[in-house]
């Protein structure tokens, strides 16, 4: 082995979710600037792991070979001359993929919130002050966990991605912006807002995990709560008795970017 040549970056045969999940692993394992893909190196490593699946008589799924081929295709399309008359969003072959990644590690760093969320519900609010939940209009409903309000958001996306649509703009909406929204149309409605309306009401899927975000941060402060009326009912949100509090002096509200920076 030559003095200068790079040791084999070791990929360990863990179970992903999809390609994104893989190649989202690989650019992290490695410190690589997601902005900046050394996509013929991660071409390679992407290969050699569906080749190692191989080796083990593991099936590959459609999903996983149609990033391969678009990978080579990136990798393909960066050994030719810049097109000087494209926009400059076009100009980086790898912008599209970028944005995916980012997209789909929000959306990782928010199932790991909920399931800290969850556990952290498990083992210390196991007997919780249920009158933290309730105010009036809301007896003889039913407080709903974190758990069903990812069940509702997969949903949304699942009928989202049913639906045949061309994202020519990739609008640019924060955390605090979208509860913002979320708390002009709880004050502006008569009654509770449909979270799966919320949900739907989003132009885009990366707008959909900001209102999820949002949702979540509005639950953590103690903004809004969600209940059913009855049981495997539509999920709703409502304003809890902290609403106005949280919203005083927007002190709250200037924190949350900052941590989704």
């Amino acid at each position: 082995m030559a003095a200068n040549a790079q040791p084999d970056y070791k990929i360990q045969l863990a179970a992903y979710e999809g390609p994104l999940d893989l190649l989202l692993d690989l650019v992290r394992k490695q410190e690589i600037d997601i902005h900046n893909i050394p996509i013929a190196k991660i071409t390679q490593q992407y290969l050699d792991y569906l080749h190692q699946l191989e080796k083990l008589n593991v099936d590959v799924s459609a999903d996983f070979l149609y990033m391969a081929a678009t990978l080579i295709y990136i990798k393909s399309k960066m050994l030719l001359p810049v097109d000087p008359l494209a926009p400059p969003e076009e100009q980086d072959p790898r912008g599209e993929l970028v944005h995916r990644l980012l997209e789909h590690e929000k959306f990782k760093n928010a199932a790991q919130m909920l399931y800290e969320k969850q556990q952290l519900e498990a083992h210390v609010w196991s007997h919780p002050d249920l009158s933290l939940y309730q105010s009036e209009g809301t007896e003889g409903e039913l407080v709903v966990s974190l758990v069903d309000l990812v069940k509702v958001f997969q949903q949304v996306l699942e009928r989202r991605r049913e639906v045949a649509k061309i994202e020519l703009s990739h609008e640019v909406v924060t955390v605090a912006q979208m509860m913002e929204q979320l708390r002009a149309r709880l004050l502006t409605s008569e009654g509770p807002v449909s979270l799966a309306e919320f949900f739907e009401a989003c132009p885009s899927r990366r707008s959909m995990i900001v209102a999820l975000l949002a949702v979540l941060e509005m639950v953590k402060l103690q903004a809004v709560m969600l209940t059913q009326e009855k049981a495997f009912g539509d999920i709703l949100l409502r304003k809890h008795k902290m609403f106005d509090l949280v919203f005083e002096g927007g002190e709250a509200m200037s924190k949350i970017d900052e941590e989704y920076l």
